[in-house]
Protein backbone atom coordinates (compact mmCIF):
# COMPACT_ATOMS: atom_id res chain seq x y z
CA UNK A 1 0.00 0.00 0.00
CA UNK A 2 2.69 2.49 0.77
CA UNK A 3 4.25 1.86 -2.69
CA UNK A 4 1.21 2.16 -4.10
CA UNK A 5 0.99 5.71 -2.38
CA UNK A 6 4.68 6.51 -3.41
CA UNK A 7 3.98 5.72 -7.07
CA UNK A 8 0.48 7.53 -7.26
CA UNK A 9 2.43 10.69 -5.85
CA UNK A 10 5.43 10.71 -7.81
CA UNK A 11 2.98 10.15 -10.97
CA UNK A 12 0.87 13.58 -9.70
CA UNK A 13 3.99 15.17 -9.60
CA UNK A 14 5.55 14.28 -12.92
CA UNK A 15 1.86 15.60 -14.52
CA UNK A 16 2.33 18.87 -12.51
CA UNK A 17 5.91 19.48 -13.66
CA UNK A 18 5.06 18.13 -17.11
CA UNK A 19 1.83 20.77 -17.23
CA UNK A 20 4.19 23.69 -16.18
CA UNK A 21 6.86 22.73 -18.21
CA UNK A 22 4.64 22.83 -21.72
CA UNK A 23 3.13 26.56 -20.93
CA UNK A 24 6.09 28.45 -19.36
CA UNK A 25 7.47 29.81 -22.59
CA UNK A 26 4.02 30.43 -24.17
CA UNK A 27 3.54 33.82 -25.51
CA UNK A 28 0.51 35.14 -25.09
CA UNK A 29 -1.43 38.48 -26.16
CA UNK A 30 0.00 41.34 -24.54
CA UNK A 31 -2.63 43.23 -21.64
CA UNK A 32 -2.09 45.68 -18.66
CA UNK A 33 -4.45 44.66 -15.80
CA UNK A 34 -6.32 47.67 -14.81
CA UNK A 35 -8.14 46.43 -12.21
CA UNK A 36 -8.61 43.09 -10.31
CA UNK A 37 -12.46 42.83 -9.40
CA UNK A 38 -14.75 40.76 -6.69
CA UNK A 39 -14.64 38.05 -9.16
CA UNK A 40 -12.95 39.24 -12.46
CA UNK A 41 -10.18 41.29 -13.66
CA UNK A 42 -10.67 44.07 -16.31
CA UNK A 43 -7.24 44.12 -18.51
CA UNK A 44 -6.26 46.24 -21.45
CA UNK A 45 -5.61 44.58 -24.46
CA UNK A 46 -2.76 45.17 -27.09
CA UNK A 47 -3.46 44.88 -30.54
CA UNK A 48 -2.94 41.38 -32.38
CA UNK A 49 -3.36 38.91 -35.12
CA UNK A 50 -5.54 35.42 -34.96
CA UNK A 51 -5.67 32.91 -37.56
CA UNK A 52 -9.33 31.70 -37.15
CA UNK A 53 -11.74 29.19 -39.03
CA UNK A 54 -15.11 29.42 -39.00
CA UNK A 55 -17.12 25.51 -38.06
CA UNK A 56 -20.55 24.20 -37.14
CA UNK A 57 -21.01 21.48 -34.71
CA UNK A 58 -21.74 21.35 -30.93
CA UNK A 59 -19.12 22.63 -29.26
CA UNK A 60 -16.76 20.16 -28.35
CA UNK A 61 -17.17 18.73 -32.34
CA UNK A 62 -16.64 22.80 -32.91
CA UNK A 63 -12.95 22.81 -30.70
CA UNK A 64 -11.81 19.91 -32.56
CA UNK A 65 -12.62 20.87 -35.89
CA UNK A 66 -11.25 24.16 -35.70
CA UNK A 67 -8.05 22.96 -33.87
CA UNK A 68 -7.60 20.53 -36.83
CA UNK A 69 -7.94 23.82 -39.65
CA UNK A 70 -5.89 25.94 -37.90
CA UNK A 71 -3.11 23.64 -36.39
CA UNK A 72 -2.77 22.53 -39.99
CA UNK A 73 -1.63 26.14 -41.14
CA UNK A 74 0.54 26.69 -38.14
CA UNK A 75 2.69 23.26 -38.31
CA UNK A 76 3.04 24.39 -42.53
CA UNK A 77 0.11 24.66 -44.69
CA UNK A 78 1.06 27.67 -45.89
CA UNK A 79 2.45 29.77 -48.87
CA UNK A 80 6.07 29.78 -47.34
CA UNK A 81 5.48 26.11 -46.01
CA UNK A 82 6.93 27.19 -42.52
CA UNK A 83 5.83 26.13 -39.19
CA UNK A 84 4.46 28.84 -37.06
CA UNK A 85 5.24 28.49 -32.87
CA UNK A 86 2.20 27.41 -30.85
CA UNK A 87 0.89 30.17 -29.02
CA UNK A 88 -2.09 30.70 -26.23
CA UNK A 89 -5.27 30.64 -25.61
CA UNK A 90 -7.44 28.88 -28.20
CA UNK A 91 -10.51 31.12 -28.56
CA UNK A 92 -13.71 30.06 -29.14
CA UNK A 93 -16.84 32.71 -29.84
CA UNK A 94 -20.32 32.44 -31.71
CA UNK A 95 -20.18 33.48 -35.20
CA UNK A 96 -21.63 36.62 -35.16
CA UNK A 97 -21.68 40.17 -36.90
CA UNK A 98 -18.01 40.93 -36.31
CA UNK A 99 -19.42 44.29 -35.30
CA UNK A 100 -20.75 42.34 -32.21
CA UNK A 101 -18.42 40.60 -31.43
CA UNK A 102 -15.50 39.48 -29.04
CA UNK A 103 -12.73 38.31 -30.03
CA UNK A 104 -1.17 29.25 -30.78
CA UNK A 105 1.12 31.65 -28.39
CA UNK A 106 0.00 30.22 -25.04
CA UNK A 107 -4.83 31.21 -23.11
CA UNK A 108 -11.52 26.12 -27.06
CA UNK A 109 -22.97 26.07 -26.27
CA UNK A 110 -25.84 22.89 -25.20
CA UNK A 111 -24.79 19.92 -26.37
CA UNK A 112 -25.87 18.69 -29.97
CA UNK A 113 -26.25 22.42 -30.77
CA UNK A 114 -25.21 22.93 -34.38
CA UNK A 115 -24.26 27.08 -34.23
CA UNK A 116 -21.38 28.12 -36.48
CA UNK A 117 -18.58 28.93 -34.12
CA UNK A 118 -15.32 30.82 -35.02
CA UNK A 119 -12.33 29.08 -33.41
CA UNK A 120 -8.86 31.42 -33.48
CA UNK A 121 -5.52 30.83 -32.63
CA UNK A 122 -3.40 34.05 -31.68
CA UNK A 123 -0.16 34.47 -33.29
CA UNK A 124 3.31 35.13 -32.14
CA UNK A 125 3.79 38.71 -31.86
CA UNK A 126 6.83 38.63 -34.42
CA UNK A 127 4.38 38.91 -37.02
CA UNK A 128 2.74 41.26 -38.78
CA UNK A 129 -0.14 40.49 -41.22
CA UNK A 130 2.20 41.39 -43.99
CA UNK A 131 4.86 39.04 -42.77
CA UNK A 132 2.83 36.12 -41.78
CA UNK A 133 2.37 33.11 -44.50
CA UNK A 134 -0.92 32.67 -45.97
CA UNK A 135 -3.18 29.75 -45.37
CA UNK A 136 -2.96 27.64 -48.37
CA UNK A 137 -6.80 26.94 -47.92
CA UNK A 138 -9.48 29.21 -47.65
CA UNK A 139 -10.51 27.11 -44.27
CA UNK A 140 -8.41 29.82 -42.18
CA UNK A 141 -8.13 33.35 -42.45
CA UNK A 142 -5.71 35.65 -40.85
CA UNK A 143 -7.51 39.10 -38.96
CA UNK A 144 -5.67 41.68 -37.10
CA UNK A 145 -7.87 42.27 -33.43
CA UNK A 146 -7.54 45.79 -32.14
CA UNK A 147 -6.67 47.19 -28.90
CA UNK A 148 -9.86 47.07 -26.35
CA UNK A 149 -10.42 46.79 -22.94
CA UNK A 150 -11.95 43.21 -21.62
CA UNK A 151 -13.68 42.22 -18.99
CA UNK A 152 -12.41 38.36 -17.41
CA UNK A 153 -13.67 35.63 -15.25
CA UNK A 154 -10.46 33.07 -14.90
CA UNK A 155 -11.59 29.46 -13.75
CA UNK A 156 -9.56 26.03 -13.53
CA UNK A 157 -10.59 22.35 -14.36
CA UNK A 158 -12.21 21.67 -17.48
CA UNK A 159 -14.24 23.81 -19.96
CA UNK A 160 -17.36 22.64 -21.35
CA UNK A 161 -20.34 24.20 -23.21
CA UNK A 162 -22.46 24.24 -20.18
CA UNK A 163 -19.44 25.25 -17.59
CA UNK A 164 -18.78 28.25 -20.42
CA UNK A 165 -22.20 29.26 -20.53
CA UNK A 166 -22.70 29.64 -16.46
CA UNK A 167 -19.58 31.44 -16.21
CA UNK A 168 -20.65 34.17 -18.70
CA UNK A 169 -23.89 34.61 -17.07
CA UNK A 170 -21.65 34.84 -13.88
CA UNK A 171 -19.57 37.80 -15.25
CA UNK A 172 -22.90 38.82 -16.77
CA UNK A 173 -24.54 39.73 -13.52
CA UNK A 174 -20.88 40.86 -11.73
CA UNK A 175 -20.91 43.45 -14.46
CA UNK A 176 -24.36 44.44 -14.20
CA UNK A 177 -23.93 45.03 -10.57
CA UNK A 178 -20.58 47.14 -10.99
CA UNK A 179 -22.14 49.13 -13.43
CA UNK A 180 -20.30 47.76 -16.05
CA UNK A 181 -21.28 48.48 -20.43
CA UNK A 182 -20.57 45.20 -22.28
CA UNK A 183 -20.18 46.42 -26.05
CA UNK A 184 -19.03 43.20 -27.51
CA UNK A 185 -19.73 39.54 -27.98
CA UNK A 186 -18.44 36.62 -25.66
CA UNK A 187 -15.62 34.50 -26.18
CA UNK A 188 -14.07 31.68 -24.39
CA UNK A 189 -10.24 31.08 -23.86
CA UNK A 190 -8.14 28.23 -23.14
CA UNK A 191 -4.79 27.86 -22.50
CA UNK A 192 -3.70 24.27 -21.54
CA UNK A 193 -3.29 21.26 -23.76
CA UNK A 194 -6.05 18.50 -23.63
CA UNK A 195 -3.71 16.36 -21.04
CA UNK A 196 -2.60 18.84 -18.51
CA UNK A 197 -3.35 18.38 -15.15
CA UNK A 198 -7.08 19.94 -14.21
CA UNK A 199 -6.68 21.97 -11.09
CA UNK A 200 -3.92 23.80 -12.77
CA UNK A 201 -5.37 24.64 -16.13
CA UNK A 202 -6.44 28.35 -17.00
CA UNK A 203 -9.50 28.88 -18.61
CA UNK A 204 -11.14 32.31 -19.15
CA UNK A 205 -14.69 34.13 -20.41
CA UNK A 206 -14.62 37.25 -21.98
CA UNK A 207 -15.89 40.40 -23.19
CA UNK A 208 -15.31 43.70 -24.77
CA UNK A 209 -16.51 46.57 -22.41
CA UNK A 210 -16.82 50.10 -22.85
Amino acid sequence: MKITIIVLVSLVLVWIVVTWFFIRNIEEPKYTLVSKEDGYEIRDYESYIIAETTVSGSYRDSLGKGFQNIADYIFGNNTKSQKIAMTAPVIESESQDLSEKIAMTLPVISEGDSKERRISFVMPSKYTLETLPKPNTDLVTLREVTARKVAVLRYTWYANEKKVEDKKKKLIEMLNKDGVEIVGQFSSAQYNPPLSIPFLRRNEVLVDIK
